[in-house]
């Protein structure tokens, strides 16, 4: 197969850099994904087989001291570089001296972000850092990671740049003035009542406990956890699901297809995604329509115990996020993806979590409450957190400043007692 000249370039440049030169490459491929900000990235992923290592052509894993690669094509930044089993067999990127120092000056070079600008260590182990964006010392959401281990020689064997670090243009920067004082009515609001599942009793146990959400720092809108966490672009909904009885169209399930054939044409004139294609008023009703039919006829019992959230694009397909209105306060709930076909506007596949929630059917009911909210709340509200936070904010286009309020902590509603949520989960 004849390779295009300018993924030629890139292979070779990947080669030198990385001192592959007792390696074979052994498969390359085009990738492209679309951001948080709808836009289309192209990437080239490499896997390099160690000439001297035998390869079982049979077998559906990389042999240890495969260096796979992904490099994006218009920044040619590098985004993975994994040497599996870390065992490296190349004189490529090494390290004389390992120490955070060091360490943050190489990634400043190589990814060109400037450290306490915008990305932070997070933790620090023996040869292996890890770090998270930020804005001017403060983390962001949704957020970025960085990874790089050596080996005990000194040569890198793992280095990893996820996720976002925003651009100054992206961000609104302000002075950050909220306190819990001012936030007392939101922090009060979400402590919620859940019940938690103890895997080694086999029952369930009623415990209040803060659900995480950001508070923006006018005080005059909340982001959820769940929403910033996401990252991806998305059209809110928020529509309870009615119908009277199943709908006459027939849902008819199809093999979905995960995988693009990336042409080094479409990657190089940087070809929009159809992934980033908006999402119109009448696609949403037609959305609506297909999410309905499948419900009609999948949960025919189920009218108006659905909300449709959230609508978004992904491989060519569009997916509908419903959660179910759900009284009994578990940890886990309930949730449904539809798929829907954008040209015919059908279902055609949808995943239930249902399965794993009923691997708890078994559990125990949890025993009588005796602690009320308010008790609960006054045990707990010296544990709260307020820390400051850039989350982006779909409706704006920009990173806002928030606080993001969380408790480490719950009081168990059957008597009163405080404990780590950390040993819940």
């Amino acid at each position: 197969m004849v390779v295009d000249q300018r993924i030629q370039t890139l292979i070779d440049e990947t080669k030198t850099k990385f001192g592959l030169e007792d390696y074979d490459l052994a498969r390359h491929e085009l990738h492209r994904e679309v951001n948080m900000f709808n836009e289309t990235v192209y990437t080239l992923s490499m896997e390099w087989f160690p000439k001297h290592v035998q390869i079982n052509e049979d077998a559906d894993f990389n042999p240890d001291g495969t260096a796979v690669i992904e490099i994006e094509l218009h920044s040619k930044r590098y985004k993975h570089v994994i040497f599996v089993g870390g065992k490296c067999y190349v004189n490529g990127i090494k390290m004389e001296r390992i120490n955070l120092e060091e360490v943050i000056k190489w990634i400043e070079r190589e990814t060109g972000f400037t450290y306490g600008k915008q990305f932070l260590l997070r933790k620090e182990q023996e040869r292996k850092y890890q770090f998270h964006s930020c804005v001017n010392g403060v983390f962001v959401s949704p957020g970025g990671s960085i990874e790089i281990e050596f080996d005990s020689s000194g040569n890198l064997i793992l280095f990893t740049v996820d996720g976002q670090f925003p651009a100054p243009e992206m961000v609104k920067e302000e002075t950050y003035t909220l306190t819990m004082e001012k936030i007392e009515n939101i922090a009060k609001s979400q402590l919620k009542l859940v019940e938690f599942p103890i895997t080694e009793k086999e029952t369930f146990c009623p415990v209040y406990a803060v659900e995480e959400i950001y508070v923006t720092n006018d005080r005059l809108s909340t982001i959820p956890f769940e929403e910033a966490f996401d990252g991806r672009p998305h059209i809110k909904i928020d529509k309870t699901m009615y119908w009277e009885s199943p709908a006459n169209q027939s849902y008819i399930e199809q093999k979905i297809k995960f995988q693009e054939d990336i042409t080094a044409e479409q990657a190089f004139m940087r070809e929009p995604s159809p992934d980033s294609k908006p999402i119109s008023k009448a696609d949403q009703e037609q959305c609506i329509h297909a999410v309905q039919i499948l419900l009609s006829q999948k949960y025919t019992n189920d009218s108006g115990k659905w909300i449709l959230k959230t609508l978004h694009r992904d491989m060519g397909y569009i997916h509908a996020t419903l959660t179910k209105i759900d009284e009994k306060r578990s940890i886990f709930q309930r949730k449904l993806t539809v798929i829907i076909d954008p040209n015919r506007f059908q279902p055609v596949n949808f995943i239930d979590n249902k399965p794993m929630i009923e691997m708890f059917n078994h559990y125990q009911k949890s025993e009588k409450v005796t602690i009320t909210e308010e008790e609960a709340y006054e045990k707990l509200k010296d544990k709260f957190e307020l820390k400051p936070c850039y989350v982006y904010n779909f409706d704006e286009k920009k990173y806002v400043l928030c606080g993001k309020l969380d408790c480490q902590y719950g009081v168990y509603a059957t008597n009163g007692d405080i404990v780590s949520l950390d040993g819940l989960l």
